[in-house]
């Protein structure tokens, strides 16, 4: 272990934790009285970025929402509540995890409705990258979810690898030259 990485900092997932409550008003929802689905993928990226923010207290920007389920509707009325936690940390960039639960008014009934896996990169003022703490998983749950986060990691650049070749396969003989990453 070299010396910076013996000093970095370390967090733990339980002070990455944010939560956000909203009301579904109308202009939240579609025809139907079902929240948007990019409404909904809004909610998650706030959340996201109060747990991204709260692991490494600078600036972090969304680099990738990796996966969605959408599992039911939100409809009219229903108080949403968003949960999030920083579920892996590497050099600048983080893997968060967000778990949505709508509320009937009407009945208080809760049911999940959505979870979601988004990527942020820590930045500066001027858009350069920041070293960020480590994160130190303490429960099962989040061990696991560590792990998980790692294996997801490799798969989002086994896939980007993949494009890239698969670009310049298809591309122009002059147009390689201009292709990035």
């Amino acid at each position: 272990m070299n010396e910076p990485e013996k000093n970095r900092i370390v967090r733990t997932v339980a002070s990455t934790q944010s939560e956000m409550t909203e009301i579904i008003l109308p202009n939240d929802t579609n025809t139907l009285g079902n929240l948007l689905g990019g409404r909904l993928m809004h909610f998650i990226d706030l959340t996201g970025a109060m747990a991204a923010y709260r692991h490494s207290r600078t600036h972090v920007v969304t680099a990738a929402m990796d996966h969605i389920d959408f599992i039911r509707p939100v409809r009219l009325g229903d108080l949403l509540t968003l949960k999030s936690s920083v579920n892996r940390a590497f050099t600048s960039s983080m893997e968060v995890g967000v778990k949505v639960w709508a509320e009937n008014t009407r009945t208080g009934g809760v049911v999940h409705v959505a979870s979601a896996y988004l990527v942020f990169v820590a930045v500066d003022e001027q858009g350069r990258l920041q070293t960020i703490p480590a994160l130190q998983p303490e429960t099962p749950d989040e061990i696991r979810r560590h792990a998980d986060a790692l294996r997801r990691r490799e798969h989002r650049e086994r896939e980007s690898a993949r494009r890239h070749h698969e670009r310049l396969a298809t591309a122009p003989p002059d147009a390689t030259l201009q292709t990035k990453p």
